[in-house]
């Protein structure tokens, strides 16, 4: 599967979570985060959860499962 890299803000609408999460996430090993440096920074789309939203007024319904710990990590 290709990447299909994002910024974190992309990241955090297409997970239905907030920034911060997509960053911790990606500290914990749950995603990868690609770059580096303020601005730089970019994540897969297809490592995220897919949020819920309303078809009609794209309002969120229910933000995205949270990604697995790799094996033998532990959560922040």
């Amino acid at each position: 599967m290709a990447l299909a890299l994002v910024n974190e803000e992309a990241a955090a609408y297409w997970a239905g979570r907030p920034g911060v999460t997509i960053r911790r996430w990606a500290h914990e090993g749950r995603i990868q985060r690609y770059g580096s440096g303020r601005g730089n920074v970019r994540y897969n789309v297809h490592e995220l959860p897919k949020a819920v939203r309303d078809e009609w007024t794209r309002e969120l319904l229910t933000p995205g499962e949270t990604p697995a710990l790799p094996a033998g990590a532990r959560a922040a």
